[in-house]
């Protein structure tokens, strides 16, 4: 496990960056916090990393964003709007297992609503405090090697 502070909106993109160059396809990404903690700053972070061009939103509506322009894809869930019966009703597992869609790295924002989890994932908790920022936490799960991503901040 790794905590540390994220100042501002821009060292929590620049995270996502790293995310985005470091992470291998397959990386599974479950984005805990509450409204404004960060999660689609982080997310859009990725995308920098990863190269693509789209403007990168969070999925509210959606549900589910593809961005197949960059080094791997990125596939972003917002499951804010769900229960666990309509998460699993999604069927994630194509994405983090790579059955249907090309194998990339899948951000799930509220991943705690997810009905079920993938065997290896990272989860990232990101808590805003608005005198100190945000403070970020990471975990891993299964084989997630977690010692393979080097943060520089």
């Amino acid at each position: 496990m790794k905590s540390f502070r994220l100042p501002t909106a821009t060292a929590t993109r620049k995270l996502g960056i790293q995310l985005g160059q470091t992470l291998a396809a397959g990386s599974v990404l479950l984005l805990e916090g509450d409204l404004g903690s960060g999660k689609t700053t982080l997310v859009q972070g990725m995308g920098d990393g990863l190269g693509i061009q789209d403007s990168i939103e969070s999925p509210t509506f959606t549900l589910i964003n593809e961005y197949l322009g960059g080094r791997i894809p990125l596939y972003h869930f917002d499951l804010y709007r769900l229960n666990l019966s309509e998460t699993a009703s999604l069927y994630p597992e194509i994405y983090w297992e790579g059955v249907e869609v090309e194998l990339g790295i899948v951000a799930i924002e509220w991943a705690e609503r997810l009905s079920y989890k993938p065997q290896n994932y990272l989860e990232i908790r990101l808590e805003y405090d608005r005198d100190s920022g945000r403070q970020v936490t990471l975990s891993s799960a299964g084989d997630f090697a977690l010692e393979s991503v080097i943060f520089v901040l």
